[in-house]
């Protein structure tokens, strides 16, 4: 996660900590915790903020220096999620147990996201982007491109 987007998209705005947190419904320690890094935005919060700054997640995590005016809604989409974690796991070859290896988790874990029983944790999403070059976005189900866009 590239903290210092999340601190360049608030100071653009003019906006202090305290603004957007109240904006977005979370305490100012927690905010503040997310531009220092020290505490991981889950990913519901991402889409969250995505909206909040109008722009694409992959560009609001540090994974595009593309930056895209994307709207979605504030729900994700739990089953359109583990549809493309399913398609994703499946281009890349890796059995639910090789992808767990990979990222350090287990086969249930990978089997609850696939099976739409958790939403995606925000560290293995962005692990998984980085390796295959899939979209946040896309897996989010917030844009039709399906790769990061690096320009």
């Amino acid at each position: 996660m590239d903290n210092k987007r999340l601190i360049d998209l608030r100071e653009e705005k003019d906006l202090l900590k305290k603004q957007v947190a109240k904006d977005i419904g979370v305490a100012e320690s927690v905010y503040s915790q997310w531009e220092n890094g020290k505490l991981s935005i889950s990913t519901k919060r991402l889409n969250e903020l995505a909206n909040y700054f109008k722009v694409n997640i992959d560009y609001l995590v540090g994974l595009s220096d593309m930056r895209q005016r994307i709207k979605s809604s504030d729900d994700i989409n739990i089953q359109l999620v583990s549809t493309k974690l399913k398609e994703i796991r499946k281009s890349l070859k890796f059995t639910m147990r090789e992808l767990a290896n990979k990222f350090n988790t287990t086969s249930s874990t990978i089997s609850n996201y696939e099976n739409a029983k958790f939403l995606i944790l925000s560290p293995f999403l962005i692990e998984l982007s980085k390796c295959s070059n899939y979209s946040i976005d896309w897996i989010l189900g917030r844009s039709e491109h399906k790769w990061i866009s690096r320009k």
